[in-house]
């Protein structure tokens, strides 16, 4: 499995490459050393470089940059969790299996949580520019190939695939939702208060 060429296919051509991921033997191990570990940084580096080396545009209020030693901790304590919560996706997406028509397999469901992952991991390049943040809407395509990494890869009948789908898309979010929430506590433990702002850079 070539890292560039499975990730252009599942982004250009999905239907095609969800058939031959399916007939694809893999490990754990390998789908995550070789694929997880390296797309996943993408988006926790840019972030870092946009919001600690760049700085945030807060429009006629100045701009601020995270604490660069802040910004070095969210990067290391988000990246790890968030390699951590594919696996939990993965897990969840089995465990839901049979009750939707499903085949319950552990390999098939890590198959699709990881490649599913992939248009999200790449439209994080966009945060390196702060303004352009907004465009890392486009890892919105990632829930495409989740529909068809559970249709392809999970056999799932058509007439239980959107149900299934919506329920892990719902668990998902809260699992990254607590993700960020654990992040932000422990690198950014004054965020939202009344004194948040203070240590960081502000500048006009």
């Amino acid at each position: 499995m070539n890292l560039v060429d499975r990730a252009k296919n599942i982004l250009i051509t999905p239907k095609t490459e969800w058939e031959v991921i399916k007939n694809e033997q893999t490990t754990t191990s390998d789908l995550f050393t070789k694929y997880v570990m390296i797309l996943a940084i993408i988006p926790v580096i840019a972030t870092f470089i946009g919001q600690s080396l760049i700085g945030i545009s807060l429009g006629p209020f100045g701009s601020y940059k995270v604490p660069v030693t802040n910004g070095l901790i969210y990067a290391v304590v988000y990246y790890i969790l968030s390699i951590a919560g594919v696996y939990l996706v993965a897990f969840i997406i089995d465990a839901l299996a049979p009750s939707f028509g499903s085949t319950k397999n552990m390999e098939a469901s890590l198959k699709v949580a990881v490649y599913s992952y992939t248009a999200a991991w790449i439209a994080g390049i966009f945060g390196v520019i702060p303004i352009l943040g907004i465009l890392g809407i486009l890892g919105l395509y990632s829930l495409y190939l989740m529909y068809l990494g559970l249709k392809i890869v999970k056999d799932t009948p058509p007439d239980k695939l959107v149900g299934y789908l919506v329920v892990v898309i719902i668990i998902a979010i809260v699992v990254y939702f607590v993700i960020g929430m654990i992040v932000t506590a422990i690198a950014l433990p004054s965020f939202g208060s009344l004194d948040s702002l203070k240590g960081f850079d502000m500048g006009n």
